[in-house]
Parts: structure tokens; C-alpha cells; sequence
């Protein structure tokens, strides 16, 4: 077990992956100093619409977030990320560890920046996943949960690939 009080800076891409996490965690979470931005509420009620029990207070930046204990399994979920990659990236790995189908999509400027290198990386290990031929969102997810395994993607475009490959290892069968 381990417990702990982290504060983060105000930062969307730390923030997003502290509420991630959090979501995905066993038992409560409570984030301080959380970033007001786009990312974050697109974040935020992707969480929401994906039943994760979060409790936000704006004037002090907290949110507090009941979390999953493991992979989100919930089926025919659209999320609308807006042009959040911090939300539409680390989401996409995590979503193919659990069960159901998803839609991830955002605005036209999202419909433009790459996602492909993540697909195939996700691919690479099983998961039933696929974006435009653009290489772009919007990407459909079958989720069946993830096996593990081995995969080579380039973080040439975005770190945030690895990043979510590495948020989506440990819910993997093959640990």
C-alpha cells in the first residue's frame, strides 16, 4: 500500500495524468492545484461519462475521484475530447485494458494531430483499435482487455504515446 500527498504544479499534462490515475487507482483520491483548462474539464467529464465518482471544487482547484481499482469496463461510450491530446492520448492506451467499445473523437484540430504510432503500438499487443486514414482521431476502440507484451512505437511526434503505453502496463493480464 502507499499513501502520500503529491502537489502538483499547474500543468495539463500532469494534471490529466494525476486525474487518470486516480481514476484507475483503488480507493479515494484527492488532487490539489489542479490546472483550470480545456484539457482538464475534457478530461474531467470523460471521466464523468465513463461513471468515475468525481467531486470537483473550481475555487480551490481540487477534484476528489473514487477510483476503479483496476481497468474502466463500461461499453458504447463516446468520449469528446475537444483538441485535449493530454486526455484523447493516456486514454486511449488505458481504455484497450478494459472492456467495452469506444468512440474517442475532438474538434477539427484534433481530427488533424497523429495518433497512429499509439494504434499500431496498441495493436502490436492484440487490441482491436483503429483511427482514420489520416493517422488522426477519431479512434474506435473494441476493448477485451490487454495481454501484455511487447511493442515499438516512435515518440518522435509525442512522448505522450509512451506514456500511455507505460499508464496502460500494469493493467495488462501479463503483468
Amino acid at each position: 500500500r502507499i499513501s502520500g500527498e503529491i502537489t502538483l504544479p499547474g500543468s495539463k499534462s500532469l494534471s490529466n495524468r494525476a486525474l487518470l490515475l486516480a481514476a484507475l487507482a483503488e480507493g479515494t483520491t484527492r488532487i490539489e492545484n489542479l490546472l483550470d483548462s480545456a484539457d482538464i474539464r475534457y478530461m474531467l467529464m470523460a471521466l464523468k461519462k465513463m461513471n468515475i465518482d468525481v467531486t470537483e471544487d473550481k475555487d480551490a482547484k481540487t477534484a476528489i475521484i473514487v477510483g476503479k481499482g483496476g481497468a474502466i469496463d463500461i461499453d458504447n461510450v463516446e468520449l469528446d475530447l475537444g483538441n485535449a491530446g493530454t486526455a484523447m492520448r493516456p486514454l486511449t492506451g488505458v481504455l484497450c485494458a478494459g472492456r467495452g467499445k469506444f468512440k474517442l473523437d475532438g474538434t477539427a484540430r484534433m481530427r488533424e494531430r497523429p495518433i497512429i504510432d499509439l494504434v499500431d503500438g496498441l495493436k502490436q499487443l492484440g487490441v482491436d483499435i483503429s483511427c482514420s486514414d489520416t493517422g488522426c482521431p477519431p479512434v474506435l476502440i473494441n476493448a477485451k482487455g490487454i495481454s501484455g507484451g511487447q511493442a515499438e512505437i516512435s515518440g518522435q511526434i509525442s512522448s505522450q504515446f509512451l506514456s500511455a503505453l507505460l499508464m496502460t502496463g500494469p493493467l495488462s493480464r501479463d503483468k
